[in-house]
């Protein structure tokens, strides 16, 4: 078991402070070093989940087109283009009508946005999962969990969950795929029968924020949903962008749904609710050499995601859960508690993980490690060796 010593208990009690403002997500990298009891060099962010490489990509083509050319004062002195507009450029990469998309400031606008305005009745929200699912429900009565099994790696049991659905008769369902904290995928071909067998749920909200790092072939083909919009109207697609390209200060993410419910959106407050910054990533996300380029890294990124998942797994005195994301959901098999282990990581060796002692619906020790670069991913493997040994010691 993990013991603390006096600076690190120190560290724990600025540390716990800090969290207890953030509510059930982690303080971020920026409040931790701007706070002068936890401020630090912290040396790899493996709680932030996010491509690396694809966030030097961005700040490649930020500095040639913006910066070296003057360019980013126009950005910063104009206003920027309305919803609309923006979901013009989005329309032609993903191929959906821009009349079927609703731009966002962050994936978690457009959670609040559609959970607020769309869910009237009884919601199910199968946990652990991300909190703000059931955090913005405004009538806390209406919320009916859905306990997926440890037993079974916290996957879902399609069936049984199928058969809950149509017992509990919901307005509104929520499915995170890949799932967020454990990283479980539903393939295409299940999430159809699932959206059939289900088809009498008025919104069914599907979570793809994780879903470029998942894969269902050897050519690591990029997967989304959006083609099913047609077959299910009742269908809304909610995607982070901060999560594929580590751009979560630029707050960008779009939903895919019913025009009619997008209308709604714009006429109740948001339709000017992005930056210019937030324009100009979009409008480069929809470029084909930018597109070309990316989808390099990413696969980059998912084949040192899986060597990294691979040591780690033969790390002692832990489980690593299966993951189809870019992260893992990693539990502590020795008695040591998970916010000390964060602790120790974050002061002693300057990894900062996710502990997820807050996460309903999870029985145990639980801490979550994202994939970094190749690098940070050899710091992070020998971090988590180096305590474990030692404690063990």
């Amino acid at each position: 078991m993990l013991k603390l010593s006096k600076e690190e208990q120190i560290f724990l009690k600025n540390f716990t402070d800090l969290k207890s403002k953030s509510g059930s997500h982690s303080p971020s990298i920026l409040t931790l070093l701007n706070d002068e009891g936890t401020g630090k060099k912290i040396e790899v962010d493996a709680c932030f989940l996010s491509n690396p490489y694809a966030t030097e990509l961005f700040i490649e083509f930020f500095e040639k087109e913006l910066v070296t050319t003057k360019l980013l004062n126009q950005i910063i002195e104009a206003y920027p283009p309305q919803n609309r507009e923006i979901a013009l450029h989005l329309s032609k990469t993903i191929n959906v009508p821009a009349d079927y998309i609703f731009i966002g400031n962050g994936a978690i606008e457009i959670i609040q946005a559609v959970i607020h305005n769309f869910v009237k009745g009884k919601i199910v929200v199968n946990i652990p999962t991300f909190s703000s699912y059931y955090e913005y429900v405004r009538v806390k009565d209406d919320i009916v969990f859905y306990q997926l099994s440890k037993e079974s790696n916290y996957c879902l049991d399609v069936q049984h969950y199928i058969d809950f659905v149509k017992k509990e008769s919901p307005d509104t369902i929520v499915l995170i795929n890949p799932n967020n904290p454990n990283g479980d995928y539903i393939n295409k071909e299940v999430l159809h029968m699932m959206l059939t067998e289900l088809s009498f749920v008025k919104n069914i909200i599907l979570d793809e924020s994780f879903i470029h790092f998942a894969y269902e072939d050897l050519n690591l083909s990029m997967i989304d949903s959006y083609n099913l919009m047609n077959d299910f109207p009742n269908l809304i697609v909610i995607k982070s962008m901060a999560k594929d390209f580590g751009i979560a200060g630029l707050r960008a993410g779009y939903g895919i749904m019913q025009p009619e419910k997008v209308n709604y959106l714009l006429n109740h407050g948001y339709l000017w609710n992005v930056s210019g910054l937030t324009d100009y990533f979009f409008k480069l996300y929809s470029r084909e050499d930018f597109q070309r380029r990316y989808d390099v890294v990413r696969k980059k990124y998912i084949m040192n995601t899986l060597m990294f998942l691979n040591e780690l797994s033969r790390t002692p005195n832990i489980k690593v859960y299966p993951s189809r994301a870019n992260f893992a959901l990693v539990e502590l098999l020795d008695g040591s508690d998970s916010r000390e282990f964060m602790i120790k990581a974050l002061y002693s060796y300057g990894i900062y993980v996710r502990e997820c002692s807050d996460k309903i619906g999870l029985d145990g020790q639980f801490i979550r490690v994202a994939s970094r670069s190749f690098e940070e991913n050899v710091l992070i493997l020998n971090a988590f060796k180096d305590i474990l040994k030692s404690e063990k010691n």
